[in-house]
């Protein structure tokens, strides 16, 4: 796991997140959910976890269509 220094707390547990739900087929260990839900509300833990869901389908898309990253 990348380190995250230069985050305030609440923003490297959802990087943290991030990075499982990116490497690990979308799973995130308890422990990471746990510290999640402990830095943000209900409503934000969907968000963070539906803005890192869309991202991950949009690259999928992409990488399945042949489409090149735009600079």
């Amino acid at each position: 796991m990348p380190p995250f220094d230069g985050f305030e707390p609440a923003w490297q547990v959802a990087l943290e997140v991030a990075d499982h739900m990116t490497h690990d087929a979308g799973r995130v260990p308890p422990d990471a959910y746990a510290r999640l839900e402990a830095a943000w509300s209900p409503a934000q833990v969907v968000e963070i976890v539906g803005v890192i869901s869309a991202f991950a389908m949009f690259n999928r898309f992409a990488n399945a269509l042949e489409i090149p990253p735009t600079r």
